[in-house]
Parts: C-alpha cells; structure tokens; sequence
C-alpha cells in the first residue's frame, strides 16, 4: 500500500448522513470514496472538469 497522510475535513451533515444511508450494507467507507475520487481528479481531465464546475452544494459558511 501507498503512504498516507492523516488529515481531516469537514462535511455537509445532511450530505454525509445520505451518504451513510447509501452505504449502510455495503463496506463502502468515506476514505475509499475519497481515494478513488482523488484519483479520479488527478488522472481523468473530464471528470476534474466536472468536479470543478460542480456548484450544487448549499454553502454555510465555509467553502464547498
């Protein structure tokens, strides 16, 4: 396995809670969307695109 680094963020509640639900019978964490999403961003110009212009979220302060 590759290095880690340790850090942490901070979620939309009501995101994250819909999230759980998607998941709860599968062994799909928060980390390996994460990692498979950083890959995907670093590797794949279109969905980097996608995921730059992505304003769909509700912001409450801090910057999603």
């Amino acid at each position: 396995m590759s290095e880690v680094k340790l850090t942490s963020v901070k979620v939309i509640s009501e995101l994250y809670k819909k999230f759980k639900n998607e998941t709860i019978e599968s062994e799909f964490s928060l980390q390996k969307l994460v990692n498979r999403t950083l890959d995907r961003f670093v590797y794949e110009e279109d969905f980097r695109k996608e995921i730059l212009e992505h304003e769909n979220l509700h912001q409450s302060g801090s910057k999603f």
